[in-house]
């Protein structure tokens, strides 16, 4: 089971400067790069469920962008590059989910690290206790886990890429990392995304970087220059089919209209099935200017667009 991440709450009072971070160079990758992405495009979202083990559905979907799984199966059986190729072809960009502030126990990096680097792994994620809050700052879990992720999504030419679990730096255990607070956690999160666009970058300029959710990132300097856009849950629906009315919401809308304004792609992922409800959320994205998808918790089916895209 994927989590479904939930809405920041804090609102960081404070701006910081954060120090560019450089990795060694590494072999090139290529892709065919499509045209610029709509401004409001349609998303399919699936992480688990895919008939058959294939991709067959999503290269029959008409959305504009998909955000799929890096693995086939969430660990060990990775999708090929002539798979990801098809769905190119068929017109829909691809972006490579994977998540860089916990890890989940059926990962194939779980054993290793926990064997090898135990200290990495901190509390349980909330209502989620097979999947665990990372020391996501320390070099350790870039090398391990995070570049080597990218790297696949770079070599198997994904458009980009989906990055889940920012929150963490809301939700770490303060007592097991001595020295940090939560400003300092958000900043060690806006210093990991940037090191993966500057990353990429690189390697394939024109790599999609999409962060989803902790919009309030955006006030770290770099931040915003380093993202093509954000995934944001939960912006007018929580799961499933409750108006999102807590003080948050309106604190979440605020930062990811600021991104919107920037330039940047807004993909919000709302949780619905009642008709009216989708309906609803579907015109407060056209409202807003967003593109996304209306769709299930557990992001196993491809929802319709939108009816006006």
């Amino acid at each position: 089971m994927y989590p479904t991440t939930r809405c920041s709450a804090a609102i960081l009072a404070v701006l910081f400067t954060l120090a560019a971070c450089h990795s060694a160079p590494g072999e090139p990758t290529t892709a065919t790069p499509h045209a610029a992405l709509p401004e409001t495009p349609s998303m399919a979202y699936q992480l688990q469920g895919y008939p058959d083990g294939t991709l067959d559905a999503l290269v029959d979907a008409p959305h504009d962008i998909a955000v799929i799984d890096l693995a086939r199966d969430g660990g060990r059986d990775y999708f090929t590059a002539d798979e990801i190729t098809r769905v190119r072809e068929s017109g829909t960009m691809v972006l490579a989910y994977f998540e860089i502030g916990s890890l989940e126990d059926f990962r194939p990096e779980f054993d290793r690290i926990e064997a090898h680097h135990g200290d990495l792994v901190l509390n349980d994620v909330p209502s989620w206790p097979s999947e665990r809050f990372v020391r996501y700052w320390d070099d350790r879990w870039w090398d391990d886990t995070v570049r080597p992720r990218l790297d696949r999504a770079l070599r198997t030419g994904f458009d980009g890429v989906y990055l889940d679990t920012l929150i963490a730096y809301e939700q770490i255990d303060l007592a097991l990392v001595d020295g940090h607070d939560r400003r300092s956690l958000a900043e060690e999160m806006a210093a990991l995304v940037i090191r993966i666009a500057e990353y990429a970058h690189t390697r394939r300029p024109g790599f999609l970087v999409f962060p989803q959710n902790a919009p309030e990132l955006r006030q770290f300097a770099g931040y915003v220059d380093a993202i093509d856009g954000i995934g944001m849950e939960d912006l007018f629906f929580l799961d499933t089919d409750r108006p999102c009315e807590e003080d948050y919401c309106t604190e979440n809308l605020h930062h990811v209209r600021a991104l919107r304004d920037a330039g940047k792609t807004v993909l919000a992922v709302d949780y619905a099935t009642d008709p009216d409800n989708v309906a609803e959320a579907c015109r407060r994205h056209r409202e807003e200017g967003f593109g996304g998808t209306v769709t299930t918790v557990d992001l196993d089916t491809i929802a319709p667009p939108c009816p006006w895209r």
